[in-house]
């Protein structure tokens, strides 16, 4: 794909907030006879180069799909291939990520983790939490019934402790206590590899997000092909449920 004219995204601001559900790693390793781990190899340094492209064309918050809640119905092969690609993740990029005045959040439910890598989550995310850059957010064990589900527990244990009157729990009172609920609304959602389906993936975030589909696996998705899905972005009509003659 060739790059697309600088001018052309200047014109175009990239979106303050983008996810990404990055599907296709096994099937890039098995359509070149690899075993799953060296798709998922690939995938990391395709986490690389989009984050770096992110913040170079001034998106204020990444979140990627890293693996789902469903993911650890998988195979106990594959979910220890996981957690170890995880772990190893944590301990090489962290220095990295600072270096370049990165912000991280990791969002999900972090109890079915070794205790190691929920140390080195805690270390990562406190290490950046002072950066000013791009807000990067990596969704592990993440489901978006589970982030609705907290939430409204959390509302729950409030109202328990009189802090909150039933009567004042709306959409703005729930959105407050959800998983990304100091960033900016998902604007545009984009997943690889050719599957059409959201996954249970930030269902709480993405009500009014443009959807981006595209065949190409996730360890084949670069920079190019993302900003053709900006410029598609820009291209729709977003109106967030008012008529066309309102908005």
């Amino acid at each position: 794909m060739s790059p697309i004219d600088q001018a052309t995204l200047n014109a175009n601001p990239a979106p303050k907030h983008i996810a990404i559900i990055m599907d296709g790693n096994g099937r890039w390793a098995k359509a070149r006879h690899m075993p799953r781990a060296h798709g998922h190899q690939k995938g990391v340094q395709t986490v690389r180069e989009i984050v770096k492209h992110c913040a170079k064309i001034g998106v204020d918050s990444l979140t990627l799909f890293a693996f789902s809640s469903e993911n650890m119905k998988r195979s106990s092969e594959e979910v220890g291939l996981l957690f170890k690609l995880f772990l190893t993740v944590l301990k090489q990029e962290t220095k990295k990520l600072n270096n370049n005045n990165i912000c991280l959040k990791i969002i999900g439910d972090m109890s079915v983790f070794t205790p190691e890598i929920q140390s080195l989550a805690d270390d990562a995310e406190q290490l950046l939490s002072h950066n000013t850059g791009l807000n990067l957010v990596i969704a592990a064990n993440y489901g978006g019934q589970w982030d609705i589900a907290q939430a409204a527990k959390k509302i729950a244990l409030e109202v328990l402790g009189g802090r909150i009157n039933p009567s004042d729990i709306d959409v703005d009172c729930l959105d407050k206590y959800t998983s990304l609920a100091n960033l900016p609304k998902v604007d545009l959602l984009i997943r690889t590899s050719g599957e059409v389906r959201i996954s249970n993936f930030l269902l709480w975030d993405i009500a009014y997000s443009e959807l981006f589909f595209t065949k190409t696996l996730w360890p084949d998705f670069s920079p190019d092909e993302l900003d053709e899905a900006i410029l598609n972005f820009h291209s729709r009509d977003r109106r967030f449920g008012a008529r066309k003659e309102d908005a």
